[in-house]
């Protein structure tokens, strides 16, 4: 099992690591990782490995067998041994653009508070897919909502509960398409705001920012229609 350093600091940008061994693909498994492995619409993390008499330019992470996180070299290279210590150097302006239209995204659903049918985040937009058979009257209105909740420089925190309190509690998934990793015995969740100005709970297990004025300027996109209910609805990062 790999130790998802991302998890519990986010803002983590380096770290060392030991590998343990290669996928068939030619992934290297490493016992702890700074990387977010491609999940839940989030893509992987890129960068660089380093070790002594190498290095490898990182193009994402994967998830692979055992609950191990898999880092993909953007190009063939000699791959190090297992046991071979190693150096995780993360992009993070990639990374950190990714945590600002994560936590975008988790407020586009307060904003627009209908069923989630799917979701995708980039470094420069991300998109939510919503079961809206109608357009909203005011993409404008929506987008001074949007950004007035930025502007409130919330906390953004998370916290656990079991498997069963998530199963007694559905209303706190948002999405329709796909169901929050469970089988682990717990569930994390992330909280927008806190007390009387709490704004958001789901679970996710992604990456986000520490405070959602950290996010910055955003807008929304062109709404499209992909289906007979589904709309899909974009926000773009100002810079």
């Amino acid at each position: 099992m790999t130790e998802l350093l991302f998890r519990t600091d986010p803002y983590m940008r380096e770290a060392e690591a030991t590998v343990t061994g290669h996928t068939p693909e030619g992934g290297i498994l490493v016992d702890r990782s700074v990387f977010y492995p491609t999940a839940g619409g989030q893509p992987g993390d890129s960068g660089h490995l380093i070790w002594a008499g190498g290095s490898a330019a990182i193009a994402t992470a994967v998830k692979a067998d055992g609950n191990t996180v898999a880092l993909v070299p953007a190009e063939p290279v000699a791959l190090p041994a297992a046991g071979t210590r190693v150096r995780q150097v993360l992009d993070w302006e990639r990374r950190h653009r990714h945590m600002r239209v994560h936590t975008a995204l988790h407020l586009l659903s307060v904003v627009i508070p209908l069923p989630v049918t799917g979701g995708q985040i980039g470094a420069d937009k991300g998109r939510l897919d919503f079961d809206m058979p109608d357009p909203p009257d005011d993409i404008e209105a929506l987008n001074n909502q949007l950004n007035a909740l930025i502007d409130r420089d919330l906390p953004v925190t998370d916290s656990w509960i079991t498997d069963d309190e998530l199963l007694a509690n559905p209303s706190l998934v948002k999405t329709m398409s796909v169901m929050p990793p469970m089988g682990q015995g717990r569930v994390r969740l992330v909280r927008i705001g806190e007390g009387a100005d709490q704004v958001d709970l789901q679970p996710c297990g992604g990456t986000h920012v520490a405070r959602t004025g950290e996010i910055g300027r955003v807008e929304i996109g062109k709404i499209e229609k992909k289906g007979r209910q589904n709309r899909r609805v974009a926000v773009i990062l100002s810079d």
